[in-house]
């Protein structure tokens, strides 16, 4: 009880101990779960402080030049530390750099336990987003005046430590015991912590909370079906705009085109003739409130109203947000369910399974205790609720649900399994969410994972063209693929695992021979089939096959196809014969076993989709499938695709017959001279589209600068180009304080001018953010935001979906108008498609998609009716090319336009932004 905690925290000049030097030293003392004493030291480094470790730490060359050197306080840094307890949030950099320095200055090493809070917060904190030391702040609300300075990093990290520690006291003594016996991977001492903790709940024993439950040693969280409950009475629908400010009491203003997409969707659920609408409703108008109000007046368990979204993200809005709020002003409660596919969710059964044998793994451990905790908190099992873990790693590879057929109703865990809880909570919900590619995945299930219904939304529909075509493409990669078998014939994998379980059944271990071989058959057809490719096309490495040269293939070629056709026959009826027998004697078999024929039949799976897939890609030849060949250097293995350009052509899908009425809604449906070019893409062009107006003034919070430098970037190499962008960009925002995003169409250009500009522009104290070289995109947003002068690269998903409201954005660089790149194979092929159609490529396809991801752009930048900025443009072509009239045309027509040089733009946007 008397153990005191040194909470310490240091700030370097870099992070080599070698060359690198400490500039700040910072140690919070807690004893007792109270903080008693404090000690922080600016420490002179003998070396400049980079521009970078300043802008970072705010503690310049100037602050530490009259600091004592290390040297000088060495040794009351080892007195203060001596009989504590080392805490660190990631403690081996903290620990390893502070003994450096001390046997440095001729002092003993320290030789105390520690404690490292960052694995403490990724066992006991596992749904936050980040486990960085300012998002763990954030996130819990504790206080952190000045961040990336020892002293208040280290009063930070205390009060994280006793914030975890009250947290593992809430936790039941059954989930700790078992965090206990899991925890000998943890850094340095942290076990002990645990165990101290641990030890401490055991000697207070407290009953087990109402909310929880333990089954077969497991606590987890209760979980209830709300009843849906049909409120007979007051299902008046308010039209007016006297009824809905009534209905709204305050909570929710008023706004007309909201209140026209209302009554727009309530009128074609209930009276409209056509099955089909696309209403285009611009963002910021509330459109997710718009089309959820009308749902609480006709949506009920047997009708439910099925809304499909673009992404998890508003899924969760629509969640946490948008149907709490309307559930507080509404007699009839909106039910929503989150509907994923079961890969999405944890088997409790295997997750035991993994505990029961688990593997000597650190990570995998690491990822065992976090998942403990959490199952005392979640209802839904969903382990997206788990923010940035590798859903690729071994453990969810063994824990992720494979189906309820898969489940027996004498384990423990049936009842709480959470996809049958999915299921008994869908048949009591009035609303039922999903994403885009949910959705579209619905056409390749045997059986359909959601209901009939009247209804059905589809929210940000201009991606779902995409997204059914990305759902369609199927590729296989023979490296990937043999890499998987060679590690299967491994001593002690599933082979050999799979093999000791079936050693009391002579035929069954004979199929399972028999099965390998037929394995390493297809792998030797495959390669064989290969090789007689690159013979065919030797100088290319990347091939679109049509279906003429798939009918001029040798006869060599064609035998070798037919013979890889007969080994997948003949591997999945050895499949089936294993799997019926396996299924006979698995309930004998120990936890670890069945965690080993979970990954067979996993593998089954896949042989199966294989065999389909192959059957298709070499004998399905109609117009509107792409075979796309990437052959690799090795002449034996490749990568193989088929995209069906059908895909998103709504009437030939599983589930388009199954709704009565739909209703798609997006920001950006309408293109200048092609209205229904959403509609044709979709399979449905005769589908009315209605557009509501939309409410910003275009003229005042905004306007568009084009370069008016005579360079044609279309004509520049790619090396020049980035010249080109990396000097212009440095002119434009070296002097300008506001934030920047600056939308590439080229990750490869996007790399070269970050790194001709990153440490010129990191030299002067601020930080370029790039997409693909500091973290997710929704890491790269926070900090953006957090930043007041940052630089934000982005490409592809920046164009759209990006939500910087207010002045986080209000300087907008389009660096060329976002065509697609006519010489990539899979744009050749469905220009070739088009052509076939009858259809002009560049008109009707390119120039279309060109003009509303413009439109996009432009809505990064202007989301309500307080946001204003400026949308720069390095391509002339808006202005010289005849089409430019065209794309003009999918901007607002208030929006002033304006061509400027360079040195222009800097004074025009300065002006702009000091009238703000």
């Amino acid at each position: 009880m008397n153990t005191t905690y040194a909470i310490v925290d240091i700030e370097t000049t870099g992070t080599d101990p070698k060359t690198d030097r400490i500039i700040q030293f910072g140690c919070v003392l807690v004893e007792n779960d109270e903080i008693v004493s404090r000690f922080a030291a600016d420490i002179n480094p003998i070396k400049p402080i980079s521009n970078q470790i300043q802008h970072l730490t705010h503690i310049s060359n100037k602050r530490v030049k009259k600091a004592p050197y290390f040297e000088d306080v060495a040794e009351t840094i080892y007195n203060l530390l001596a009989d504590t307890i080392f805490v660190a949030h990631n403690i081996h950099f903290d620990y390893n750099f502070l003994n450096y320095e001390l046997t440095r200055c001729g002092m003993p090493e320290l030789n105390i336990p520690g404690i490292d809070t960052v694995e403490l917060a990724q066992i006991f904190l596992p749904t936050q987003v980040s486990f960085r030391l300012n998002d763990l702040a954030e996130s819990l609300g504790l206080q952190h005046e000045t961040p990336h300075q020892a002293d208040s990093d280290a009063e930070v990290t205390a009060d994280l430590l006793l914030y975890i520690k009250a947290t593992m006291q809430q936790l039941p003594l059954v989930t700790l015991e078992k965090i206990s016996q899991l925890s000998e991977v943890t850094s340095k001492q942290t076990q002990l912590f645990i165990k101290q903790v641990t030890t401490e709940m055991q000697e207070k024993l407290e009953p087990l909370p109402s909310t929880l439950e333990v089954i077969d040693g497991i606590a987890l969280r209760k979980k209830e079906v709300p009843l849906f409950e049909e409120n007979y009475y007051n299902h008046h629908y308010p039209k007016s705009k006297k009824e809905k400010v009534k209905l709204y009491q305050d909570k929710l203003m008023y706004r007309k085109e909201q209140s026209q997409l209302m009554n727009m969707v309530f009128r074609h659920f209930t009276e409209d003739d056509e099955k089909d609408l696309l209403i285009e409703a611009s963002t910021g108008m509330g459109k997710t409130i718009g089309y959820l109000l009308p749902a609480a007046f006709l949506a009920i368990p047997e009708n439910p109203m099925v809304i499909s979204t673009v992404s998890i993200l508003l899924q969760h809005q629509l969640i946490d947000q948008d149907i709490p709020l309307l559930n507080t002003l509404i007699d009839q409660p909106l039910h929503a369910t989150v509907v994923k596919s079961k890969s999405h969710y944890i088997d409790l059964q295997r997750f035991k399974a993994t505990l029961d044998a688990p593997i000597q793994q650190k990570q995998y451990a690491l990822y065992q205790m976090g998942i403990l905790v959490w199952l005392t908190q979640t209802t839904t099992g969903d382990l997206d609720e788990l923010n940035l873990i590798r859903l690729d790693h071994l453990l969810f590879q063994e824990i992720t649900h494979r189906g309820i057929t898969y489940l027996s109703d004498q384990q423990p865990f049936y009842q709480e399994d959470f996809l049958r809880h999915l299921q008994k909570r869908m048949t009591q919900s009035n609303v039922l969410i999903v994403n885009h590619a949910f959705l579209a995945q619905e056409t390749q299930r045997v059986q359909p994972l959601l209901p009939k219904s009247r209804y059905l939304i589809i929210d940000e529909a201009h991606h779902l063209p995409e997204t059914m075509e990305k759902v369609s493409k199927h590729y296989l990669d023979t490296p990937t693929f043999q890499r998987k078998v060679n590690q299967f014939y491994e001593e002690n994998q599933l082979f050999d695992q799979i093999e000791m379980m079936l050693t009391e059944d002579a035929e069954s271990l004979r199929l399972l021979r028999l099965y390998q071989e037929e394995l390493q058959a297809i792998i030797e057809c495959q390669e064989d089939l290969f090789v007689e490719w690159f013979e065919e096309w030797p100088t290319q490495e990347e091939i679109i096959l049509q279906a003429e040269q798939r009918q001029d293939l040798s006869l060599a070629c064609e035998k070798i196809i037919q013979r890889l056709l007969l080994y997948y026959q003949e591997l999945l009826s050895i499949q089936a014969q294993l799997n019926e027998y396996m299924n006979k004697i698995s309930d004998a078999w120990l936890d670890r076993q069945r965690i080993y024929f979970g990954e067979f039949l996993t593998f089954y799976e896949e042989m199966k989709t294989q065999a389909a897939f192959m059957t298709d890609w070499l004998t399905n030849w109609s117009s509107h499938y792409v075979h796309w060949l990437y052959l690799y250097g090795n002449k034996k293995t490749a990568r193989i695709q088929l995209i069906d350009f059908h895909a998103a052509i709504l009437p030939n899908t599983a589930w388009y017959d199954r709704y009565e009425k739909i209703i798609y809604l997006g920001g950006t449906l309408k293109v200048p001279k092609n209205r229904n070019y959403y509609a044709k893409k979709l399979g449905i062009p005769e589908a009315p589209l209605k557009v509501i107006p939309q409410t910003y003034d275009y003229a005042r919070q905004a306007k568009l600068l084009i370069a008016s430098d005579h360079v044609n970037v279309n004509e520049l190499s790619s090396d020049d180009y980035a010249d080109y962008l990396a000097k212009n960009l440095t002119i434009l925002l070296e002097d300008i304080e506001q934030s920047a995003l600056v939308l590439f169409t080229s990750h490869e250009i996007l790399q070269k001018v970050y790194k001709k500009i990153h440490q010129h522009f990191l030299s002067k104290g601020r930080e370029i953010l790039a997409q693909g070289m500091g973290g997710s995109k929704e890491k790269l947003l926070k900090r953006f935001i957090q930043s007041k002068q940052a630089i934000l690269f982005g490409a592809d998903s920046f164009w759209e979906g990006v939500d910087l409201p207010g002045d986080a954005l209000q300087l907008l660089i389009v660096t060329r108008l976002p065509f697609e790149n006519p010489k990539r194979p899979l744009i050749q092929a469905r220009n070739y498609y088009l052509k076939e159609q009858n259809v002009s490529p560049f008109s009707q396809e390119s120039l279309p998609r060109a003009a509303l991801k413009l439109r996009q752009g432009l809505g990064r930048l202007i989301r309500s009716e307080n946001d204003k900025g400026l949308m720069i443009l390095f391509d002339r072509r808006l202005v010289t090319k005849s089409y430019g009239e065209r794309l003009e045309k999918a901007l607002p027509k208030e929006l002033p336009i304006q061509e400027a040089t360079i040195d222009e733009m800097k004074k025009i946007i300065q002006e702009f932004l000091e009238n703000q």
